[in-house]
C-alpha cells in the first residue's frame, strides 16, 4: 500500500536548499580572508575586502577540499 505524506529519506542533502542558516563565515578563496557572514546577504554577492575576489560561504569552502 502506498502512503500519501512524504516519507523518510527524501531529503535533499547537504545545502540543496541553499541556506546554512544564521552565523558563520564569508571567506575568500584566493587569498583567505574571513569575514562573518551577514544574515539575508549571500556571501558570493561579497567581494573580498584586501583582494577583489568574490567570496564564498565558509561551509561550501570546506566541503571541496
Amino acid at each position: 500500500m502506498e502512503g500519501k505524506g512524504l516519507g523518510r529519506g527524501q531529503g535533499h542533502g547537504k545545502n540543496k536548499g541553499g541556506s546554512f542558516g544564521i552565523g558563520g563565515y564569508c571567506i575568500c578563496a584566493k587569498c583567505g580572508t574571513k569575514i562573518p557572514h551577514q544574515q539575508g546577504i549571500k556571501c558570493t554577492t561579497l567581494k573580498c575586502p584586501k583582494c577583489g575576489h568574490t567570496m564564498i560561504r565558509e561551509e561550501l569552502l570546506n566541503s571541496k577540499r
